[in-house]
């Protein structure tokens, strides 16, 4: 196996890049036990995605992974894993180039908050270091019953709707719609706990969000379709990443 490029290491952790299948299985298996999926999660996009591991240092423990597919812009977004769930039409006239995160998931037994500072620092040099001007991706919640986030889907309905011009559409066959006939107040603190950290992290730095959860029953989760145009980062928080990066 070749020796692993090291992405970033500070404190207990380091990220770094999958340096053959042998790493690429561990974060699959990763995957597995984090989506609790009934067959080995592995998919056609595995083959042409950069994986990144972060691990404790001391161990050697796999603690967190995500994969990173690179687009040229949103003319080949057809390409992409969230395109099998949405329709990305309004997206296709994105000029910039564009990077899909997939599949990022922390081990139920590490919940040290540093493993997701590691985790989106090393993301941030990777998404710097190729100029990448639009994150995006799905954020999974747990489950295919939408009833534990009617308050998250009426905050991000309310809040966090994608600009009219990149909007998904619809695509996929069994979908949770945000629209309501009778809008309320959303209990803002009901919704932040419910929803999942890495949509929490995006909507943080200016993400939005598809107008409709998309229910995937193979992955058992509710996912919405999430974006974020790097140029819109607060510049406070484009400091704190940087930091944690450098």
């Amino acid at each position: 196996m070749a020796e692993p490029e090291i992405l970033l290491s500070k404190g207990r952790y380091r990220a770094r890049l999958a340096a053959g299948a042998d790493d690429v299985a561990a974060a699959q298996a990763l995957r597995t036990l984090c989506f609790r999926t009934a067959a080995a999660d592995s998919d056609p996009f595995d083959s042409r995605c950069t994986h990144v591991l972060v691990e404790e240092k001391a161990s050697g423990a796999l603690v967190c992974c995500f994969r990173l597919l690179l687009l040229e812009g949103g003319a080949v977004l057809e390409q992409s894993y969230s395109a099998q769930f949405y329709d990305l039409s309004a997206l296709q006239n994105f000029a910039g180039r564009m990077a899909e995160l997939g599949r990022f998931c922390t081990h139920p037994e590490w919940q040290d908050p540093d493993i997701l500072r590691i985790a989106w620092g090393a993301l941030t040099g990777l998404v710097d270091g190729q100029g990448v001007q639009m994150l995006f991706g799905c954020s999974s919640f747990a489950g295919t019953s939408a009833e534990p986030y009617k308050e998250s889907f009426e905050l991000l309905r309310q809040r966090y709707l994608a600009p009219a011009q990149w909007r998904p559409a619809e695509r996929a066959p069994e979908v949770v719609r945000f629209s309501v006939e009778s809008p309320r107040t959303a209990d803002v603190k009901k919704a932040l706990q419910a929803m999942p950290p890495l949509l929490r992290a995006y909507l943080a730095m200016g993400g939005w969000v598809s107008g409709h959860a998309v229910v995937d029953r193979q992955m058992n989760t509710l996912h919405v379709f999430t974006g974020l145009e790097t140029g819109a980062i607060p510049d406070a928080r484009k400091r704190l990443l940087r930091a944690v990066a450098g």
